[in-house]
């Protein structure tokens, strides 16, 4: 497990677009899908990671907790299959039902994705705001596979996520969020990796 943190992308960038199949239904969204909506989060993740199995259910219940509010949400896998075979589509589909989420689970198959969001971590968390900027990126909060002392409770994320629904500013006091690196398949390591 090689142990990686976000990149941080700089405050202000605008959402890159994706067009992407979701591993469950088939159907395929892009970024245009969810112009209408007040935000938009994009969350890197996978199964196999013990930094995503550790805070999964969180991410599941963020889904349910905000499905009434005006806000877009999915998650985008990018790992590569041939070296981390459950994190292949199939696989992906079996965990978005087992936990049950709501959201579209979106497979990168080209990598191009992640690259163009700087995604470096399995999780990686970004938020836009209605004009499709930044506004939020990095953790979901300070729990950490081993720290039990620490609860899994979204704080930071939620935190964001609140203030776009009440007008408020995001603080821009954000801390990267820590997980295993993105599985980049052989040759596609990103120029932020180098």
């Amino acid at each position: 497990m090689s142990l990686t943190k976000s990149q941080m992308l700089p405050l202000g960038t605008q959402a890159p677009y994706f067009n992407l199949t979701d591993v469950v239904s088939g159907k395929t969204f892009n970024l245009n899908d969810f112009k209408d909506k007040k935000g938009l989060l994009v969350m890197f993740i996978c199964r196999h990671c013990p930094f995503v199995k550790h805070v999964q259910k969180e991410i599941a219940k963020i889904g349910k907790d905000y499905a009434s509010r005006d806000v877009g949400i999915v998650a985008i896998s990018a790992n590569d299959p041939q070296a981390y075979p459950e994190d292949a589509p199939e696989s992906l589909r079996q965990q978005a039902e087992e936990l049950e989420f709501n959201f579209p689970y979106l497979y990168d198959e080209t990598q191009e994705i992640a690259k163009a969001y700087s995604a470096a971590c399995t999780p990686d968390f970004f938020l836009f705001d209605k004009e499709e900027t930044l506004i939020y990126r990095g953790q979901l909060d300070d729990s950490r596979p081993g720290k039990i002392w620490v609860k899994v409770d979204g704080r930071d994320l939620r935190f964001a996520l609140d203030s776009l629904f009440e007008d408020k500013e995001v603080s821009i006091e954000q801390k990267p969020s820590i997980g295993c690196s993105i599985k980049w398949k052989p040759g596609n390591l990103p120029d932020y990796f180098k």
